[in-house]
């Protein structure tokens, strides 16, 4: 199987970023989300589409992640699962998904659901904003993990 990228697309703020890499360097992607999603009409651009079950996009990713897949996520627990299958696993701002980070995110991950869990009314806030910085370093980790993976590969 061929060196491919998957894209939890929902909510993904980088897809043209992941298109221009891919035409550059002939790397397939996989643009998995619950509802059709418009992508470019090209080979190399695939479109799938699961449906609305809850998690069906991490499902099917998840279930198709392997040491030859890059896949681009800010979905912690799906990170966790594509790491499991050996896939590089990137975040929409540009920084990966590790062994040896992704237990200290799902910690973070859970306290921060029990602390809105318990919030009265209070603005806990959100994921900070996407910025200029995180789409540049996208694109620059993204070539990175794509040159790992095909001398891994080779």
């Amino acid at each position: 199987m061929t060196i491919r990228i998957l894209v939890d697309a929902d909510a993904c703020p980088v897809k043209e970023e992941v298109y221009k890499v891919a035409f550059r360097t002939g790397t397939p992607v996989m643009i998995v989300a619950n509802a059709p999603l418009r992508i470019p009409d090209h080979d190399l651009i695939s479109r799938i589409v699961v449906g609305d079950a809850m998690d069906a996009a991490d499902d099917w990713i998840a279930e198709n992640a392997d040491a030859r897949a890059i896949v681009v996520t800010a979905d912690i627990l799906l990170a966790d699962r594509a790491l499991k299958a050996s896939a590089a696993v990137i975040a929409p701002n540009g920084k990966p998904f590790d062994d040896a980070s992704i237990g200290s995110a799902i910690a973070t991950r859970a306290i921060m659901n029990d602390l809105r869990a318990g919030a009265t009314g209070e603005n806990l806030g959100g994921p900070a904003p996407f910025r200029k910085e995180d789409r540049s370093r996208f694109l620059s980790t993204l070539d990175e993990a794509l040159v790992k993976l095909k001398r891994a590969c080779s």
